[in-house]
């Protein structure tokens, strides 16, 4: 009688801390919230700022109140303990504080799979084999009584490992789990790889906010658990040794967590090992979930450069199409930009979608540093600039797309093995590249003519393409003299822009949600970000919450391009990087001074479409236009149009019009024009290249 007594009170008691000190979060962040809102709406430009984020509302509207993390189900701990109370008045259906096993709070019911039910035979049968098992491990016993009496430092030193395990655990802990690993023979390899599957390609975020909330949750639940064993031991010395017992038998130092789940042909349990430290509630989706996540088919190419980078080459393969589409990121990107849209809205989808064998390409600069030598340091891994790009990873991921498509085509076809077809490139390529993608690209296509090489592409098509800088604005200009005087200084001391820890990278995930639950604080964010970037109205925030900025990786920039891009801007060129001594740049380019690559824009044998945003702030539509004049004064086949969209609406935002554009320009891929002659001459000292077409 005394022991529900100090139950009921207990379980009272820390639902009432509970609720009190969810409510006071729940004031701070909404003072926090309130706050934002107030500097918000004094903000100058507020309303370009948030064009970025579709269906935002300047107005406030009502909202209810929001439900924590622990109560999506509308039931709290509390009133599912009443329940389980009222269900049955004896010891077997109420809630046994005394076995050491919690109410589920359900902290994260997004696609985890439930345990075992109480009815089911492979529940039935974990607690028998288990108890069984413990009865008959007479030693551990007379260890577990040993345990028991250093109860109180067990108590402090286990409180730690007891929040890990319960916060990082996802519903391994409930009233119908038993706390020992389920063991069984039968292990179904199809369904664990689906589960994992699944679990990859779910957005299964919480934010800073909604880990806060949990954090409360455990703690509370431990502090009472605590109190309660405490009082148990005085209450109840037997049920309290026999707690402490199950307790002991628990823990285990592989950190691992079992949790039963029934196959599909087969009732006994199954089991299924989740380390804790893999399930820290961040979308660490890849490219291959999504795209496989959506039903397409998927295949990844490691390509390795000739100094030694290893990039991931990624293809949504349809290896008898002999039309293939080559897409490239720009800075701080990937190739998920090109599928974050999903099936309706992204270019690499609708490209699949019609006839085209997909190619998705990934520059150098992740925070994982592939490399051919593993000891890399981070001063030799981001040593590169915009030049590698265009003369190194471009080259080397179009060169393994022409042995990939060569090699699938003439197996399929005998008429490749004729004479004409192995002059003949069987498969036409179109390159679509935004931003730093359009600069590298260019570069790659130039100076491919300048070595008498082929370039493979049939057409190119840039989104925003970098190259000009001239008219950027002022956060630019001063970040650009900035790197300009004091980059002997900064070169050896920061090698690249990313974040190095996993904490903070996963901190920056967490964020990003956080600030589209509370939409002042995201609003005041993207404003700032805005104001940084000139005005660009792009979706910044959005953006920070894309599963490639995860903990696990993440895009960065070296130094180097910084540099570059900060040297054209000075020179109002585009033109390959400045090694800083003309002895330095002989030996690169065989000249004093970089290869201005604008001067060779002759040399481009393809059509080329430039596609510039008038609410781009980045690249603004000025800079596109200077490739397209120049362009044209060469005599290229260019082409120009403009969007009303920002600079990163070209790839994050669903633009139907932007992409139904790009599509047609892919449609007019015609049959491959005769090569020109290229012919190179010296004047004062520097290489100059004519072209004649051949009659």
């Amino acid at each position: 009688m005394m022991q529900r007594l100090v139950d009921n009170f207990l379980a009272v008691t820390k639902e009432s801390v509970k609720t009190i000190s969810y409510e006071w979060l729940n004031i701070i962040l909404r003072l926090i919230n309130g706050v934002s809102a107030m500097l918000l709406a004094i903000m100058p430009g507020k309303t370009k700022m948030l064009e970025g984020i579709h269906g935002w509302e300047l107005r406030p509207s009502f909202r209810g109140p929001r439900l924590p993390r622990w109560m999506e189900n509308g039931v709290s701990s509390f009133n599912q303990f009443v329940h389980e109370l009222s269900m049955d008045s004896d010891s077997a259906s109420s809630v046994d504080y005394s076995s050491g096993e919690d109410v589920d709070y359900d902290d994260d019911d997004d696609g985890d799979i439930s345990p075992a039910s109480p009815s089911s035979q492979g529940s039935r049968f974990s607690r028998a084999s288990s108890y069984t098992k413990r009865r008959k491990n007479w030693a551990h016993l007379v260890f577990s009584m040993f345990v028991w009496l250093l109860l109180p430092a067990r108590l402090i030193l286990g409180i730690p490992f007891y929040l890990y395990s319960i916060f990082f655990g996802r519903g391994s802990k409930g009233p119908t789990s038993s706390p020992g690993r389920l063991q069984t023979s039968h292990v179904h390899a199809g369904r664990k790889a689906l589960d994992h599957v699944v679990q990859l390609a779910t957005d299964r975020r919480r934010g800073v906010i909604e880990d806060l909330h949990l954090g409360m949750e455990i703690f509370i639940e431990t502090i009472f658990d605590g109190i309660h064993k405490i009082a148990a031991c005085f209450l109840s010395p037997i049920e309290s040794l026999r707690a402490l017992f199950r307790w002991s038998s628990a823990d285990d130092s592989s950190a691992y967590v079992a949790t039963a789940t029934l196959a599909e042909d087969d009732p006994t349990p199954t089991e299924r090992k989740t380390r804790l430290n893999s399930s820290l509630n961040t979308d660490a989706r890849t490219c291959q979930d999504v795209i496989t996540e959506l039903g397409y088919p998927y295949e990844a190419i490691r390509v390795v450069t000739n100094d030694g980078y290893v990039l991931l080459l990624e293809r949504i393969p349809r290896r008898d199409a002999r039309k293939a589409v080559y897409l490239q990121h720009g800075v701080f990107d990937s190739s998920m930009g090109w599928v974050s849209n999903g099936v309706v809205g992204s270019p690499a989808f609708a490209a699949f979608d019609q006839g085209y064998d997909v190619f998705l390409g990934n520059f150098r600069g992740l925070v994982s540093r592939e490399h051919v030598n593993k000891n890399i340091s981070s001063r030799e891994y981001w040593r590169y600039s915009i030049n590698e790009n265009g003369i190194e990873d471009v080259p080397a991921m179009i060169e393994k797309i022409h042995e990939v498509k060569t090699s699938e085509l003439k197996s399929l076809s005998e008429r490749d093995t004729t004479e004409e077809a192995n002059t003949e490139q069987p498969y036409k390529l179109c390159a679509i590249c935004h931003s730093l993608g359009g600069a590298a690209i260019l570069m790659y296509v130039i100076t491919r003519r300048i070595e008498q090489k082929p370039h493979r592409l049939s057409r190119v098509i840039l989104l925003s393409p970098a190259g000009f800088h001239h008219d950027s604005t002022f956060a630019f200009t001063a970040l650009a003299h900035f790197l300009l005087w004091f980059a002997p200084v900064l070169q050896p001391l920061i090698p690249g822009f990313y974040i190095p820890t996993r904490f903070f990278r996963m901190l920056v995930n967490k964020l990003a949600r956080d600030f589209h639950n509370y939409p002042a604080v995201g609003g005041v964010v993207q404003t700032l970000m805005g104001y940084l970037l000139g005005g660009d109205s792009s979706n910044w925030v959005g953006v920070l919450g894309l599963p490639h900025y995860n903990m696990n990786d993440m895009p960065g920039v070296s130094f180097g391009i910084a540099l570059h891009l900060a040297q054209m801007k000075h020179a109002r060129k585009f033109r390959m990087f400045d090694y800083g001594s003309p002895a330095a740049n002989m030996r690169a380019y065989g000249s004093r001074e970089p290869l201005d690559l604008g001067e060779y824009y002759g040399l481009i044998d393809v059509p080329v479409d430039l596609v510039a945003g008038r609410k781009d702030r980045v690249i603004h539509p000025s800079m596109v236009r200077k490739h397209y004049r120049l362009m044209r004064e060469a005599g290229v086949d260019v082409s120009y149009n403009e969007f009303e969209y920002a600079h990163l609406d070209f790839t994050f935002s669903h633009r139907e019009e932007l992409l139904g554009y790009v599509m047609s320009r892919l449609l007019l891929v015609a049959p491959n024009a005769k090569p020109k002659s290229l012919r190179l001459k010296k004047k004062d000292g520097e290489v100059v290249a004519k072209q004649e077409a051949i009659s």
